[in-house]
Formats: C-alpha cells, structure tokens, sequence
C-alpha cells in the first residue's frame, strides 16, 4: 500500500484526493490546517475558459484541454455519487469591443474547429437576439463557446471531498503540518499537532502557503499574492432570456449567474506594492481597494446597464498565489526530494486546471504510466 499525503485541500488537493482515490493500491491522506474549500477556492468564482483562451499549443493548451474535456464526465459523475446537483453553467461568451481584433478571434474559430472544439462568433445584431442585456452598440462581436462555463467552486470542492472519503480517503482538518523528517532526499513522515504520519509520498497543494513549505527543499518557489475583489449582486429580474444564462465576460470583468436573479461580479487583479517582482513575506496584509471594485463594477455597466440598478448583496476578496519566475502553475518535483511534488501557483486559474493537475500528478507518481502501459495489448 502507498500512503500519499495531500496538504492543502481547497480545490487542487480535493480534487487530487478524489481523483487519486480511484486507485485502490493507495492510502491517502488529506491534510489542511484549516477546513477544505478556505483560502482562493472560496474566493473565486470559477470560471472555465479553456477553449476560449488563445492558447492554442504547448502546455498551457494542454491543461486546459484535459481539464475542460474531464469536466465533462467529472460534474455529472459526483452528482450520481452524491446525489445531488453541482452549481455550474454550460457556456462562456467573451465581448469583443475592438473590431481590429475580430480577425484574431476568427483565427482562433479555425484553429479549434481543426481541434474539434466550435466557436461561434455572433455580430451585434446576433447578440442582441440571444443576449438582449448586452448593450450590443458598444461591441463589435461575441464569441461563444458552448464547452466553457462555471463550476462553482466551495460546493465542487466539497463534493470532491466527500466523495473521496466515501471511497477511504482519510481528512485531517485544522492540522498543520510541523515539519517533514527527511533523509538522503526522501521524506519519510510529516509531523501533525496530534500525530506523526509515515508517508512514501507528499503531494504540496497549499497555494501560497506552499511557498513556505518549498522552504524545505534546495530550491524554494517564490510566489507573490495578487489581490482579487468580486461582487455579488440581485436584481429584480434575470438579465436577458431566463433560459440563457452563459458566463458573460467583457474587459476581463466576468458576469456569473447564481439563479434566482443573483450574480457574481468579478473580479479585480491587484498586485502587491512592487508588482510583479515584489519581495515580502507571504501573510503580509494587502488591503482591498475600494476603488478598484467600483471600478470593476462600471465596466460591467458599460456592456450590461442593468447592473446599475442591482442591490449589492455582499463583496469579498482573497489572494491568489502567483509564481516568480516561472509560469503558472507549478506542477513537479520540489528540488531535493526524490518523493515531493509541488502542485500549486495555479493563480486566476485553480479551479480551470484542477482536474489536468491531478492527471499530471498522477503522471509524476507514475501511475498514469502504469495505466497506460497495461492497455497495451
């Protein structure tokens, strides 16, 4: 029996330990020094932009491809295990407001079709008949993508949860962990407050406390927090057609529906004093400014006027971990360990790339090879 421990459980080690927990030959441990789902999970907002994206090869392409492609049997597959419904929504539309980008996005429309991947590129005319609460004079076309959308992300979380521990995946909340006792490169047991866990492998998916715990390797991974704001707002009645409610996304500012006429409104990128090559320490305190979210909320105006008449229900914020140095996320072993695995830095892009994580993971572990290698006939 492997015994793995997962540290960090909001929505990159839930779904770890869900989708690691199909192995049989693996004891799991799941470990948080809080409870699942706090820290950027319960802050975002779960947007899937995958096809959508201009990525198009390489890595970043990759990630999202297998995450959007797994979300399709993942939702569907919790549901029947849990028996119960998933917050989520089928369908992004992105507003172009620049026509010189149009051929860009035409560009993109041809690349997917040959990836088998459709994208509709509508005119104002065609998006004032699907979307007539999208001032449709300020926009020069929409593009949507039927395979992207939302999941929400504290309700995935804890369904992902739940379901891994139904199939023996062992939780350890409000547990941080102590130290790791390593020897020539192997880290063999992680301390906890009330325990000492023998392990033969650790996975590292704390977000930006993972910075901290890479301080134990020979090469740590420095990461900044950036700031994010969102709103949630009702109005009296659904924007546009009450059948048609897509992720609406316009100036980087996205517009999700929660049903019973309410709607999530974000979000801000805020980056610490010194941008994006600040040096400070991980827990220092970055103010929300107010600023920024009226901000945010006036561009949402801009393309759908209706929102100036919403009654702001409630506004949050939280940190996002992005990496220094290399890109976003960081998937692979942490330096001086023959036996940990950084999965962690995802930034605006947590929730999207969960489920290719774990793939990747998976791969690191070796188990995906073995998978692959006993289909061979």
């Amino acid at each position: 029996m492997t015994r793995i421990a997962i540290v960090g459980c909001g929505i990159i080690g839930a779904t770890l330990a869900y989708e690691l927990s199909r192995h049989s030959d693996l004891e799991i441990h799941v470990i948080d020094q809080e409870t699942p789902a706090q820290g950027s999970t319960q802050a975002a907002l779960g947007v899937l932009m995958g096809v959508i994206s201009h990525k198009v090869k390489g890595r970043n392409w990759r990630l999202r491809r297998d995450s959007i492609e797994r979300y399709k049997t993942l939702i569907p597959e919790l549901e029947e295990i849990l028996g119960q419904p998933i917050p989520h929504i089928q369908g992004l539309l992105s507003l172009c407001f620049d026509p010189e980008q149009i051929p860009r996005w035409q560009s993109l429309q041809a690349k997917r079709e040959t990836q088998g991947y459709p994208l509709e590129i509508w005119s104002p005319d065609q998006l004032r008949q699907r979307c007539p609460q999208i001032d449709a004079q300020t926009v020069s076309a929409a593009i949507y993508s039927p395979q992207d959308g939302q999941v929400h992300p504290r309700k995935l979380t804890l369904a992902l949860i739940e379901a891994a521990k139904r199939r023996g995946v062992i939780p350890h909340w409000q547990s941080p962990v102590l130290a790791l006792s390593k020897r020539d490169g192997y880290c063999s047991q992680l301390q906890l407050p009330d325990e000492t866990l023998d392990i033969d492998w650790v996975i590292l998916s704390a977000g930006l406390d993972s910075a901290d715990l890479s301080q134990l390797g020979s090469e740590p991974l420095p990461m900044i927090p950036v700031l994010g704001q969102a709103l949630e707002i009702e109005l009296d009645q659904p924007l546009g057609h009450a059948d048609f409610q897509p992720v609406i996304s316009g100036h980087d500012v996205h517009l999700v529906s929660l049903g019973q006429n309410r709607y999530w409104l974000g979000a801000t990128v805020e980056f610490p004093p010194g941008g994006d090559e600040a040096k400070l320490p991980l827990d220092v305190e970055l103010a929300p400014d107010p600023e920024r979210l009226e901000q945010l909320r006036q561009l949402a105006i801009g393309y759908c006027p209706a929102v100036a008449d919403a009654k702001i229900l409630r506004q949050w914020s939280g940190l996002r971990p992005r990496p220094q140095g290399q890109g976003a996320p960081v998937i692979k072993p942490l330096a001086g360990y023959e036996n940990v695995i950084l999965a962690t830095g995802h930034y605006r892009n947590g929730v999207l790339l969960a489920p290719a994580t774990a793939m990747t993971v998976a791969e690191l572990l070796g188990i995906a090879k073995a998978e692959k290698s006993s289909e061979t006939p």
